[in-house]
């Protein structure tokens, strides 16, 4: 399989956006699922918190459904497939995962990232412009659980990557799912 959609998924501050900047770097295109909320935030002026972009959100998800960043985002992942190998940063709900599943099937392999939350918090106190503290960290996983049904595209992954070491660790660990995908 050398052309695939490898769709990257896992709760806040588990290492996603590390391992689709390191699958960008193994000539991934990538096709961020968040930009569209950060696109409709600054569309109508807004300031970009976590607030925001929850709000934002969940409201694109009640106009679309909750498979509406795979479907906003179609267009853009059939192009880019058409060029090359794509990865998906930040596929969450179940109907995205199925949407993309019905469309692409075997070409669509989904890695879920895990990482505990202890450091899960510590990580994303210290992110740099988007910093959340435990109690929003906690409020987030929540919010993604319950309204947007997160936890079944995580427990279906073609595969789990645990990322609870060094950025070293986590991008030999990708390797090794690239080598096993014959990538």
């Amino acid at each position: 399989m050398s052309k695939i959609i490898l769709a990257v998924t896992g709760m806040t501050g588990s290492g996603k956006s590390e391992a689709v900047k390191h699958l960008e770097k193994k000539c991934f295109i990538k096709i961020y699922f968040g930009g569209v909320t950060l696109e409709e935030i600054k569309k109508i002026g807004l300031e970009i918190n976590e607030a925001n972009e929850r709000k934002i959100r969940e409201e694109l998800r009640q106009k679309y459904g909750m498979a509406a960043f795979a479907l906003l985002n179609l267009e853009k992942i059939e192009k880019a497939w058409s060029e090359n190998k794509v990865v998906i940063d930040g596929l969450y709900s179940w109907d995205e995962y199925k949407v993309l599943k019905d469309k692409f099937g075997e070409n669509l392999v989904l890695l879920a990232v895990a990482s505990s939350f202890k450091i899960r918090c510590q990580r994303l106190a210290k992110r740099p412009g988007r910093s959340l503290s435990k109690e929003e960290v906690k409020t987030r996983d929540y919010a993604e659980i319950e309204n947007v049904a997160k936890g079944g595209p995580i427990a279906v992954a073609d595969y789990t990557l645990v990322n609870d070491g060094t950025m070293e660790e986590l991008h030999k660990k990708i390797d090794e799912i690239l080598n096993d995908l014959n990538l």
